[in-house]
């Protein structure tokens, strides 16, 4: 991937994310099939901007077929997403995922039964790993 995978996805503005959001649901899309799922009176040209800019971040990639741009996500959904949590980790709890899962299960973000799954889950994994 050309673009920088060290973004910090925190740092993406509501119009990015939404713009990243139609991306990824769609799989792939052109900046006019952007500008009309986003529903906001937008002109192309400023969505082809926030492509562009999401690109540069590493966000997204492009093919053109006959001039056409067609995005497509560089990185999928959960990757980001687990860039985002790792910040979280960083600023919040020095550096612990366990307090950050502890403090999930203590505000209710996730019940004791979801995350022994999700622990039975990452057990498995490792185990076809090896």
């Amino acid at each position: 991937m050309d673009g920088n995978t060290t973004h910090d996805p925190a740092e993406l503005g509501e119009l990015e994310r939404g713009i990243l959001e139609i991306v990824w649901k769609r799989g792939r899309a052109t900046a006019e099939e952007v500008r009309e799922d986003l529903k906001r009176p937008l002109k192309e040209s400023t969505i082809r901007t926030v492509l562009r800019r999401l690109e540069e971040k590493g966000y997204l990639e492009h093919a053109t077929v006959n001039r056409t741009f067609f995005y497509r996500p560089a990185e999928s959904r959960q990757r980001v997403a687990g860039r985002a949590v790792q910040r979280i980790v960083d600023w919040f709890c020095e550096g612990s995922v366990e307090d950050l899962l502890v403090g999930m299960v203590d505000s209710k973000v996730i019940g004791r039964a979801e995350l022994e799954r999700l622990a039975r889950r990452i057990s498995a994994a490792k185990k076809e790993a090896k």
